[in-house]
């Protein structure tokens, strides 16, 4: 719990600063989890660089991007009833997802080889769920954080499938 409330005060202090550097250790650590756990590869076999890609993927882009938008949203529909979380998550799948995506995949493949026709089904069905759930229960500042513990998981499945032979 003390870790936590670390991580409240912090932010509160740097909402901006703390959010990116989330973001960026959370995607870390969904391709430690790929590398680790799902391909077994070691610590002697641990590709650092990639794992370095990922972080800098989340600190310099994702973080930004979702971050900014989350605000963007917020302020464009900014109650938290079940009507406005549906609005909220239909503009995001509807909207703001394609263009992400068409930006981000296509930069995961250029660094890492993977394609984004690969992924796109498993998007459709997991973000729609995750999405509604953040913009009914969850407040602003820890949306992002949510979306990314989510992400660790599909950050693991990216990870490994981009670097698959």
């Amino acid at each position: 719990m003390a870790l936590w409330r670390a991580y409240q005060r912090a932010l509160a202090a740097h909402p901006w600063k703390v959010q990116i550097l989330t973001s960026g250790s959370l995607m870390g650590l969904g391709d430690i989890i790929s590398q680790q756990l799902v391909e077994r590869r070691g610590l002697q076999e641990h590709q650092t660089g990639r794992t370095l890609i990922m972080v800098s993927l989340g600190c310099a882009f994702v973080g930004p991007v979702l971050g900014g938008w989350y605000r963007v949203l917020d302020r464009f529909i900014p109650s938290t009833t079940k009507v406005d979380a549906l609005k909220k998550m239909l503009l995001d799948q509807g909207v703001f997802a394609p263009c992400f995506l068409g930006c981000f995949l296509p930069t995961v493949g250029v660094l890492n080889g993977m394609s984004a026709q690969d992924n796109w089904a498993k998007l459709l069905r997991l973000w729609p769920a995750v999405q509604l759930a953040n913009f009914y229960l969850v407040p602003l500042h820890y949306r992002l954080a949510v979306v990314q513990c989510v992400a660790v998981v599909w950050n693991s499945y990216l990870s490994w499938k981009a670097h698959q032979l």
